[in-house]
């Protein structure tokens, strides 16, 4: 993988996938420490961000590297008027590896064809996010033993949460896994998506309700209906606050089914599942540490 951009989970393999996820427990396990040494991480950042942008400094500070960059457009020279393409192609003279985020869908792929060094996507619009689907696999794999045969389901925002897109597509590379998708109709999971997974021969549902279900699941991954993703204010007022998971959800997703969210959540997942053993929302965000310092060891090379 050295050299090589992360831009859509799409370009990965079963086999590459599993390869990521056994380099990113083997960091967890305190192998590869001083990987990054000498190495430095360009962030470029013209979307909000928490964990994505602080994690990617942590796995690369932790490993000896440095970063610059910076977190909002408006002090990068794209208020000025600059391209993207220029911005990429001036900052990647100043690093090894590049992550970037951006509120258009494309711009990542865009990046990586500019781009003399590696480039990270880490969320292009309501595209893919796949940096973050590899540490949601890597919890998955951690916490339920395997991938393979599990019943995953995804709610919420599944039209514009570019999370569960690339998370989908992911999953049907396993074997019988089954997906359930439980939104509104209005941000039901992409007809593109669905086609594929059709044409991929994997089983899934549709549901409106979590009361619907009429087996367990192993995971459900949850979602924030994201505000910021909608043209008309009117359309996510009349679907914000449509679900939220608590105790007695339970009672339809099964006592040991284990709750996921990328986070940030709003009202979503209520507080009262923080101390229930089936909550690994914070585990799942504290798991993008060891999974990019994986990806970025391996892009750069320093990692085999």
């Amino acid at each position: 993988m050295s050299g090589r951009s992360i831009v859509s989970i799409r370009d990965f393999p079963r086999e590459e996938i599993e390869f990521v996820i056994g380099k990113a427990l083997e960091v967890k396990q305190g192998r590869h420490a001083d990987a990054l040494q000498g190495k430095v991480l360009a962030t470029l950042f013209f979307e909000a961000s928490t964990r994505t942008r602080l994690s990617f400094e942590a796995a690369m500070v932790s490993m000896g590297g440095r970063v610059i960059g910076f977190a909002d457009a408006n002090v990068s020279s794209a208020k000025k008027g600059e391209s993207l393409s220029d911005t990429v192609r001036t900052v990647c003279g100043y690093c090894d590896v590049m992550v970037i985020r951006h509120p258009v869908e494309g711009a990542a792929r865009r990046a990586a064809e500019v781009s003399g060094v590696p480039v990270l996507n880490a969320g292009d619009g309501a595209n893919q996010h796949p940096t973050q689907t590899f540490l949601d696999l890597v919890t998955i794999q951690q916490e339920c033993g395997q991938i393979d045969g599990l019943r995953i389901g995804m709610l919420g925002d599944l039209k514009y949460g570019r999370t569960v897109h690339s998370l989908a597509i992911a999953l049907s590379l396993f074997k019988d896994v089954e997906m359930v998708f439980i939104s509104p109709p209005s941000l039901r999971m992409p007809e593109d998506t669905l086609e594929d997974l059709v044409a991929r021969g994997i089983h899934f549902q549709e549901h409106r309700e979590i009361d619907e279900l009429t087996r367990p699941l192993d995971v459900l991954y949850v979602t924030r209906i994201q505000k910021e993703r909608f043209a008309d204010l009117l359309e996510y007022e009349r679907v914000a606050g449509a679900y939220r998971v608590g105790p007695k959800s339970l009672e339809h997703l099964g006592e040991k089914v284990r709750v996921m969210h990328p986070l940030p959540r709003v009202d979503e997942i209520s507080e009262q599942m923080d101390s229930l053993p089936n909550a690994i929302y914070f585990r799942q965000a504290h798991n993008g540490i060891p999974t990019r310092q994986a990806l970025l060891g391996l892009v750069t090379g320093r990692i085999q």
